[in-house]
C-alpha cells in the first residue's frame, strides 16, 4: 500500500535525543531527532550544565555553542565530521569575521555547508545560536 502523504521514511524512524547532563531546554523542543540517517540538532546557544547563558567573551560564547552542539550529536550517535550543514545566526554582522575565525579552527578542512544570517534574539546576552545536520549513513 502506497504512502497517500508521500513522506520517505516510516515515522518509526524517528528517535528524539536529549543528552545526559544537559539541562531541559527552556521552550518546546527535542535537542535531536534522528530520522533515518539523518541527525537534525536544535539550535544550540551557549548554555552551562545549569542551563544559565554564558556571557562574556565571544570565542569562548561560540566555543561552548558548538561544544554543545557535539554533545547533542554524540547522544544521538553522531560525530563532528558527519556534519554536512550548519546554519549559524549571529546578533550582528561585526561578529562574521571573528565567528569565520573560529570556525576555521574548529573545521579546518572541508567545512560543512553553512549558512549564516543576523537575527534579533529574544535574550539580549545570546550573540550566537548554531543548528546542525549530520549523515549518520
Amino acid at each position: 500500500m502506497g504512502n497517500p502523504h508521500g513522506m520517505w521514511f516510516h515515522v518509526a524512524m524517528i528517535e528524539r535525543f536529549h543528552p545526559e547532563g544537559f539541562p531541559p531546554p527552556p521552550v518546546p523542543l527535542s535537542p535531536a531527532t534522528k530520522a533515518g540517517d539523518f541527525v537534525f540538532v536544535s539550535g544550540q546557544v551557549a548554555t552551562d550544565r545549569d542551563g544559565t547563558v554564558y556571557v562574556g567573551d565571544f570565542t569562548r560564547e561560540v566555543e561552548t555553542t558548538l561544544d554543545n552542539v557535539e554533545a547533542i550529536l554524540a547522544a544521538a550517535g553522531a560525530r563532528p565530521d558527519q556534519i554536512v550543514k550548519i546554519g549559524a545566526y549571529l546578533s550582528s554582522a561585526l561578529l562574521f569575521a571573528p565567528f569565520n575565525e573560529i570556525y576555521r579552527r574548529r573545521f579546518p578542512e572541508a567545512p560543512p555547508a553553512r549558512t549564516t544570517v543576523v537575527v534579533a534574539f529574544g535574550h539580549k546576552d545570546v550573540r550566537v545560536e548554531i543548528e546542525a545536520i549530520a549523515y549518520v549513513g
